[in-house]
């Protein structure tokens, strides 16, 4: 099957209506200390933690085309969830600001913290955004979809009678839902695949894309892109939340979507859709001594600063998969950093444990 250009595929992209929001592309550099320690062929970091809103962080790429569709339908509010130190709700929070438009986000308490107010949720009270902390049963894990847009659905209701119009997108800008009809983060990751592309023209692309997946848009649609522009890469994802039998068929129905919304015609499968939840540790946002150990080494050998949630058990598995011998020694890599660093501060007692 004939592949895309990324000429045809960033026409068919930018046919959708997007608002700036970051400074791109984001830098791409290797990390030739730790590829020397693995003997890799090439370790190269993908800086989307520089993306400019905020601190940071993959989500900004996605709300540029989110924020978009909240204003052609007329929001003057946007409504979104996620857990305590969600940087997907600090992003929404700074893009809602400078557009104009008020953040309301829902903080479902997944996991506890000594340091509540620092971190994300010091700078989304800075922003100035209405914050409703919920408890829930789900701990150490995403709470229940269909469950979060119930309650958030309420939420709605209370801000149409204020005479507000809200905007309701899920976590992550990622399963569409609420008011969100299509799946614009993973079309925003399908653009990124495109800029990495680019990025490496000269050395050939890379045989391994590793992210860290946490609600399914960013592996979605660089599965997509892949596939689209008919590379070998294989786009692997670290589980952050979910166990991946569960987390699959998320991934698959985003990156389904994206397919039928653009109208390209390039087969994949879930043999495409490669997922490790083995480094998932006690669950999602608890903060045990691996992770602090990765962000110690990655900072000491690099001086670069992961974060603990996401990108913290991104990279060991990283670094498990290239010990136990799952790459081989010429091959090319790329850790997507997806940011989330503020998250440090609150999680600052159990990384200095």
């Amino acid at each position: 099957m004939t592949a895309y250009s990324s000429g045809h595929l960033r026409e068919l992209i930018n046919k959708w209506p997007r608002i700036r929001l970051t400074s791109l592309p984001t830098p791409l550099y290797r990390l030739e200390n730790l590829g020397r320690d693995l003997v890799l062929g090439e370790i190269l970091v993908k800086r989307d933690d520089l993306t400019g809103l905020a601190f940071g962080g993959n989500k900004s790429r996605k709300l540029e085309f989110i924020l978009a569709d909240a204003l052609n339908q007329g929001a003057d509010t946007i409504i979104t969830w996620g857990s305590l130190q969600s940087n997907w709700c600090l992003q929404t929070a700074a893009a809602a600001r400078r557009c104009g438009l008020r953040p309301v986000l829902v903080l479902f308490k997944t996991y506890e913290l000594s340091y509540p107010d620092q971190g994300n949720i010091l700078l989304e009270k800075l922003l100035g955004a209405e914050i409703r902390i919920t408890e829930t049963e789900a701990r150490g894990k995403s709470p229940d979809l269909e469950q979060a847009f119930r309650f958030l659905n309420e939420v709605a209701r209370e801000e149409r009678k204020k005479g507000h119009k809200p905007y309701l997108v899920s976590v992550g800008g990622s399963m569409t839902g609420g008011n969100m009809g299509k799946p614009l983060g993973a079309l925003a990751y399908m653009l990124e695949m495109i800029e990495i592309t680019s990025q490496t023209a000269v050395s050939g692309p890379p045989d391994y894309v590793i992210v860290a997946s946490g609600s399914g848009a960013t592996q979605a649609g660089l599965i997509v892109g892949a596939k689209a522009l008919g590379l070998r890469t294989r786009i692997i994802g670290i589980c952050v939340s979910d166990r991946k039998e569960e987390f699959l068929p998320q991934v698959r129905e985003i990156a389904l979507e994206l397919v039928e919304v653009l109208g390209i015609k390039r087969a994949f499968d879930d043999e495409d859709i490669i997922l490790f939840d083995e480094y998932l540790g006690k669950g999602y946002g608890q903060v045990t001594p691996e992770i602090s150990e990765v962000i110690r080494i990655v900072l000491q050998k690099e001086g670069l600063v992961l974060d603990p949630v996401y990108t913290g058990k991104a990279m060991i598995g990283l670094l498990d998969l290239a010990r136990k011998g799952y790459f081989r020694a010429s091959d090319r890599i790329v850790f997507i950093h997806t940011g989330g660093t503020p998250a440090l501060f609150a999680f600052s007692d159990r990384l200095l444990d």
